[in-house]
């Protein structure tokens, strides 16, 4: 891990030097031999792992798969220069082609200005996320904060810091290498990427800690090696599986080309040419700034001054008593059939930004919005099922039989056990008709990514397996080959040393998990890590393990509640830090993208992380000690712990109630269960009728997208969905396809200036009106159009009477 000073200033880089190589234009003009300095025998090898490892790939046009088999047919030497120039010198992703550039300027990377900065803002970051988290409403500051002020304070170091050289043990060193580099800026990113959100392991330590919850400290040994175990196992399993989820060009991880393209844009404030950007020509650097404060400006609007814009569901206004107008039209527990936002956090809140999906993610998110939550739970409301007509249609909330919040206190007996005969005289547990789908599409989304990736990336896996770095010719790819690569036994000795520290965790103390449950948590995590991240890395759509994990754990330990917190947690952040929750193989793709050395960002990765463990065990424990009444419901502050208290009623409903009661034999809920075969049984038939009836249009169906991007509904409403996809489609393909110039210089760049106008906004909007207390207007805007139904979750076909109770007569 050198501090080499080698490389240009991205501050103030001449334009040449960053744009994209003049290769994009390049064709061969001659039938030579060796065109390009290629033999045609190296080109049609190229061409041939080409068409076999992307013959089902979604993601690629049809045309350029015609344009490789017809080279590979007719053998003629130019028509195979051409193609092959098209898949080597450049991404033949025009996705890819618009967010990132195929040159490596040669920037420095790895300085000790990187290092301090980036470990400065993990430390606020994380401390500061970590302590928010813990307050209701909470509010975060994601890396692209991180990104807007690393760029100032990294060039006003640049001016004011001297540039004296050091000599230490023979390494020269210097506080100010020279101008801020945009690879210093992607170092200092992916260090906060790693560890910019709270650690996931932390809910699950404010539910063993807070005296509202278990009131168990098990002492700060457990919480360090508790959270660091689980956030390193992930990461290792990352950089383990890169030859399958990192270098291949099909995995795009569209997530990153906001980022991309804002690094670029800060760091290249040259003009766009007018003539390939259909008449713009605003550098990308002005444009990402205007709408960026006109994004800022604009939320105060539906943020503050009118918050009915948020859901404009102007129906539920004319008839606001109206129970079924309410249910189908209400965008807070109803389905959203006219689904209007005017709230971007609406759009974006679940599903990311749509701007940086792709047309794939957004056409089959809304055929599994439209048939598995709208067509169904309709069918399931109005038909009187799961006895749906006394809840709302669409919330997280569970209930008891008297339509009240289900009191999860009324049936514990002694040390957070179940009391049998408290549970019969209390209530069965009831979930809204989108919950009890959420968990039969959590079913089948897993099962449909494993078919899935089997059946139509099967032999494409076996081949990375083999291949390792020697893949099919990707631009990028052979860009960093320059670099050292991190060895791969970095990686597993990471591995090694994070399982002993979980193992360390449930052997050392009381954590009610068995040393073989542990494997089994990690395991679990393992078996989706592949399948799940190329969907991901090809869609944007995370498929996760939040629901299924505490499912798994509730069959296998019942009666152990703090068992089944801590399964999940193992088994969810692990395959969580390997997709792109906080770290993991997305930031090594955005490394890969930009050129920093893989040795550089294993280091920075671990280290953060390692740092960050620290800062956030320490912030929680501080507030858990130095506030009064901390976690609980009448806390001044409101720290009132809203992830603590949510992992803590789950892990009592599945550790304590457990699976069995909800989805076992004879129970209200098992033929949800019929989901696991559902969704093996989609990609089959998907996989026959694309590849044996040849019917093109179903090679762009996806069904563990169809299931999975529906996992956050609820809490989301479908009006978030389909809003997504709304704007999705207007700019990647309607956009995309009639001003393609326009797309393919702004697009990445307007998603960043939104999602950034709104953090701001949101983060100023927090610390000046709702932190303070401070009264909104309050006028119709703001008050009458939530006095519906729908706004007041009591939109229910049927009303229990005053002492009164529904449901079955035994449970």
């Amino acid at each position: 891990m050198g501090f080499s000073f080698k490389g240009a200033d991205a501050c103030s880089t001449p334009t040449s030097d960053i744009n994209p190589s003049p290769v994009r234009d390049m064709t061969s003009s001659s039938s030579d031999e060796k065109p390009g300095g290629k033999d045609v025998a190296t080109a049609i090898a190229d061409l041939d792992k080409i068409q076999h490892n992307h013959q089902w790939d979604p993601n690629l046009p049809q045309e350029k798969l015609d344009a490789v088999k017809s080279a590979l047919e007719h053998g003629d030497v130019k028509e195979i220069t051409e193609t092959d120039l098209l898949f080597t010198e450049d991404s033949p992703y025009e996705e890819v082609r618009a967010a990132v550039r195929n040159t490596d300027g040669g920037e420095v990377a790895c300085t000790v200005r990187a290092w301090i900065l980036g470990m400065i803002f993990v430390t606020l970051g994380s401390g500061l996320n970590m302590l928010l988290s813990m307050r209701s409403p909470m509010v975060n500051f994601p890396a692209l904060v991180v990104v807007l002020l690393a760029y100032p304070v990294g060039c006003l170091w640049a001016k004011v810091m001297p540039t004296k050289v050091f000599n230490t043990f023979g390494l020269r060193w210097t506080f100010n290498p020279g101008p801020f580099t945009i690879k210093e800026h992607t170092v200092i990113t992916i260090m906060s990427n790693v560890c910019i959100s709270y650690a996931y392991a932390t809910d699950a330590l404010l539910a063993l800690q807070g005296k509202p919850f278990y009131n168990i400290n098990l002492g700060w040994g457990f919480a360090f090696i508790f959270t660091l175990s689980s956030q390193l196992i992930g990461i290792s399993l990352s950089g383990i599986f890169r030859r399958f989820l990192v270098y291949p060009a099909a995995m795009l991880w569209p997530n990153q080309f906001s980022y991309t393209s804002l690094f670029y844009a800060l760091h290249d404030k040259s003009k766009s040419d007018g003539v390939a950007a259909n008449g713009w020509t605003i550098s990308r650097y002005r444009y990402f700034f205007i709408v960026t404060a006109g994004m800022f400006c604009y939320y105060w609007i539906p943020g503050v001054l009118w918050q009915g814009l948020s859901v404009f569901a102007f129906v539920t206004w004319i008839k606001p008593d109206n129970i079924v107008l309410n249910q189908l039209f209400g965008g807070f527990t109803g389905l959203s059939l006219i689904p209007i936002t005017f709230d971007w956090t609406y759009v974006s809140a679940y599903l990311l930004d749509p701007l940086v999906a792709t047309t794939e993610a957004h056409v089959n998110t809304l055929i599994g919005l439209f048939f598995f939550v709208t067509i169904a739970t309709i069918g399931i409301t109005y038909s009187g099922a799961l006895y749906s007509d006394y809840l709302p249609l669409v919330t997280s909330q569970t209930y008891d039989n008297t339509q009240n919040a289900y009191n999860v206190s009324k049936i514990l007996g002694d040390r957070f056990t179940l009391d049998l005969d408290k549970y019969h005289a209390y209530s069965p547990l009831f979930l809204s008709p989108t919950l009890a789908l959420n968990y039969g599409l959590s079913f089948a989304a897993l099962t449909a990514s494993v078919v899935h990736v089997g059946l139509f990336n099967g032999k494409e896996i076996w081949y990375r397996l083999k291949t390792a770095r020697n893949q099919e010719p990707d631009i990028h790819l052979k860009l960093m080959k320059k670099y050292a690569e991190a060895p791969e036994w970095w990686y597993f000795v990471l591995l090694v040393i994070s399982l002993a520290l979980g193992l360390g965790t449930v052997l050392g103390y009381d954590s009610q998990l068995p040393w073989w449950g542990f494997f089994v948590s990690v395991i679990v995590a393992m078996v989706f890590v592949i399948p799940t991240c190329m969907i991901m890395a090809m869609s944007n759509i995370t498929l996760s393990l939040n629901v299924i994990s505490p499912f798994i754990a509730g069959f296998i330990f019942p009666g152990r509640p703090v068992g089944v917190m801590i399964f999940k947690v193992f088994s969810t952040i692990t395959l969580g830090q390997a997709q792109t929750y906080v770290s993991g193989t997305s930031d090594l793709k955005l490394a890969h993208y930009m050129k920093v050395p893989p040795r550089v960002t294993f280091w920075c990765q671990v280290v953060a992380s390692i740092w960050a463990v620290f800062v956030q065990i320490a912030v929680m424990n501080w507030t858990l000690g130095a506030l009064p009444d901390v976690c609980s419901n009448t806390q001044p502050s409101h720290f009132t712990c809203p992830n603590g208290r949510a992992f803590f009623s789950a892990s009592i409903v599945w550790g304590v109630l457990g699976p069995e009661r909800m989805f076992g034999p004879g129970s209200m809920y098992a033929k949800f269960n019929w989901f696991w075969l559902i969704g093996a049984g989609t990609p089959v038939l998907l996989w026959f009728l694309s590849r044996k009836l040849k019917i093109g249009v179903t090679r762009h169906l996806n069904a563990p997208i169809m299931f999975g991007a529906m996992a956050w509904l609820p809490p989301a409403t479908p009006i978030s969905f389909s809003s997504w996809a709304f704007w999705g489609l207007v700019f990647n393909w309607a956009i995309r396809k009639r001003f393609n110039g326009w797309w393919h210089t702004y697009n990445y760049v307007t998603a960043a200036a939104l999602d950034a106008g709104l953090i701001l906004s949101t983060i100023v909007i927090f610390f000046a009106i709702t932190l303070p207390g401070v009264t909104i207007p309050q006028w119709w805007g703001n008050v009458d159009v939530f006095n519906t139904a729908d706004a007041t979750y009591t939109a229910w076909l049927k009303t229990v009477p005053d002492g009164g109770k529904f449901g079955p007569a035994t449970w």
